[in-house]
C-alpha cells in the first residue's frame, strides 16, 4: 500500500492554516497539474503542480481542492482497478481521506454539483484565471450557480484573486523540513556535476556529459530533473539556454554545465564551467577569473536587510570592470553601466528564487519597491560573461568564450550558507577533477 507523503500531514496542514489566515474572506480552488497523455495510451511522467503539491502533498493528477474557511476539501480519481493496471496506484476516496487528512473528499466525478454549494455567496474566489480554459469554465460555471442558489439576495459577481501569487509569498520562505530536502537536492546536483567533470575528456560528446548527470542524479535518489539540463561546449557555451546537448567536446573547448536535480519537490540549479581538455588557458583563465571573483564577492554580500536588486547591481559593477580590464569594453564605467552596454556580455540577472521550481514563486518587488533579503530565502547567485564567436570587437583570444558560475544559498541571520559548495570552482580544484575517470 503506497502511503502519504512523508513525514505525514502536519507541514501541509500548517501551510493551510496560514493560507487560509490570509483568504478567509473567500474560498480557495487550486487544480492539480494536468496530465500530459499522448495518442490516448502513451503517457508522460507527471509532476504535480507546485503550489497544489505545497499546501496538501498530494501527487494525482485529475484532483482539486477547495478551501473555505477552515473546511479542506479533495476531488480525486476513485479507485479504478482496470485503469489501474495501466496507469498504476490511485488513492481513491477512502486513501485521500485516510493519508491526507480532508474535511470531505468526493470523486472528481462530483465536482460540478459540488463545486457551487462549496462556492456559496462567497465575495472571493482564489482562484488564477486564464491558466486553464477547461477550468476557467467549471469554475466560471460554479460560480454562476452559486449566484443562482442565492436567489434574489443581490449578489453580484465574486472578486477574482490569483491564489497562487498568495502562495507563492509563502512558499519564498523556506520552514526547516524545505531547507533540509532543499540542501539534499543541492547536494545530489553537485555530486552530478562532479560526475560530469570525471568523464569529460576530449572527443566526448555534450549528451553523455547530459546522461552522467541524470544517472548521478537518481542514482543518488533524485525523482527527476528540476529542469532540462543545459551542457554546452565551445562556443554553444554562449547561448544562455542552449538545449541541443548534441556536439563534440574539443580539445580547446570549455564546457559549461547548468543543471539541477529534484529531492522532495525542491530542486537545485548549479551552473559550472571547465575545460575539455583538464586545463584552462591563460586566455579561458583570465575570463573564468574574473567572473569567479565578481560571483564570490555577491555571495559574501548576501545577508539580512540587502536590496536583492542590489545583489545583481553589485554583480554588473563587478563585470564591467572585469570587461574594461579585459579589453571587451572600453570607456567609463559609469557610463556603460548607465547606458548597459554590459548587456552585450552579461545579458541576464545575477539570481532568482529557488524552491519547488528552478524559478521559484515570490515577488521581487513589495509595495513598489526592491524586495529586501530575510533569512529561509533561497535563490540562486550567478554572474557569467558570454563573447560571441563572431563578435568583431572583441580580442581575438576570448572569442566563443561562455563562462557562468551559480551556487544556491540560503540566507541565515547573519549572511547565507552555500549549499552548493562541495562543486568544486576554483580553477585547482576543477583542474584536479576534470578527466579523472580514464575508462
Amino acid at each position: 500500500m503506497i502511503k502519504g507523503p512523508k513525514g505525514g500531514q502536519d507541514i501541509f496542514k500548517k501551510r493551510r492554516k496560514s493560507l487560509v489566515e490570509q483568504t478567509c474572506d473567500g474560498v480557495v480552488i487550486l487544480f492539480s497539474h494536468p496530465e500530459q497523455i499522448r495518442n490516448h495510451d502513451v503517457h508522460h511522467p507527471y509532476r504535480q503542480d507546485s503550489s497544489f503539491y505545497y499546501v496538501t502533498g498530494f501527487t494525482e493528477p485529475e484532483s482539486v481542492v477547495v478551501l473555505n474557511g477552515s473546511s479542506f476539501t479533495m476531488f480525486v480519481r476513485e479507485k479504478d482497478p482496470a485503469r489501474e493496471l495501466w496507469d498504476g496506484f490511485r488513492y481513491g476516496t477512502k486513501g485521500a481521506e485516510q493519508y491526507f487528512a480532508p474535511d470531505k473528499v468526493y470523486p472528481i466525478a462530483e465536482i460540478h454539483s459540488v463545486l457551487p454549494e462549496l462556492i456559496g455567496a462567497a465575495e472571493k474566489v482564489y482562484y488564477k484565471l486564464e491558466e486553464n480554459k477547461e477550468n476557467d469554465k467549471m469554475v466560471m460555471e460554479a460560480v454562476e450557480k452559486a449566484r443562482r442558489r442565492q436567489g434574489r439576495s443581490g449578489l453580484g459577481m465574486p472578486t477574482f484573486v490569483d491564489a497562487k501569487q498568495m502562495i507563492g509569498e509563502l512558499r519564498l520562505f523556506k520552514g526547516p523540513d524545505e531547507i533540509e530536502n532543499l540542501r539534499k537536492a543541492c547536494e545530489i546536483s553537485a555530486h552530478g556535476h562532479i560526475a560530469a567533470m570525471k568523464i569529460c575528456k576530449p572527443g566526448i560528446f555534450e549528451y553523455e556529459i547530459e546522461a552522467e548527470i541524470e544517472r548521478e542524479f537518481r542514482r543518488r535518489g533524485s525523482q527527476r530533473v528540476g529542469y532540462g539540463s543545459i551542457v554546452g561546449s565551445g562556443p554553444n557555451a554562449t547561448v544562455l539556454h542552449y538545449v541541443f546537448n548534441d556536439d563534440e567536446c574539443k580539445k580547446d573547448h570549455l564546457l559549461l554545465v547548468d543543471a539541477g536535480a529534484e529531492y522532495g519537490y525542491l530542486t537545485g540549479d548549479i551552473t559550472r564551467t571547465f575545460p575539455v581538455s583538464g586545463k584552462f588557458s591563460a586566455a579561458q583563465a583570465k575570463i573564468y577569473s574574473t567572473v569567479l571573483k565578481v560571483q564570490k564577492d555577491c555571495i559574501k554580500f548576501v545577508k539580512p536587510g540587502v536590496k536583492f536588486a542590489d545583489v545583481h547591481l553589485r554583480a554588473i559593477d563587478g563585470l564591467v570592470e572585469g570587461m574594461l580590464e579585459l579589453g571587451l569594453l572600453r570607456g567609463n564605467k559609469k557610463d556603460i553601466i548607465e547606458k548597459k552596454d554590459y548587456l552585450k556580455y552579461y545579458p541576464h540577472g545575477t539570481g532568482h528564487w529557488l524552491g519547488m521550481d528552478v524559478h521559484d514563486s515570490g515577488l521581487y518587488n513589495k509595495n513598489g519597491e526592491a524586495r529586501k533579503l530575510e533569512s529561509g530565502m533561497c535563490f540562486t547567485v550567478e554572474p557569467g560573461l558570454y563573447v560571441p564567436q563572431d563578435d568583431s570587437g572583441a580580442p581575438a583570444e576570448f572569442r566563443g568564450i561562455g563562462i557562468r558560475i551559480e551556487d544556491d544559498v540560503v540566507v541565515t541571520a547573519s549572511g547565507c550558507d552555500v549549499m552548493t559548495s562541495i562543486a568544486p570552482k576554483e580553477i585547482a580544484e576543477i583542474e584536479t577533477v576534470v578527466g579523472q575517470s580514464k575508462g
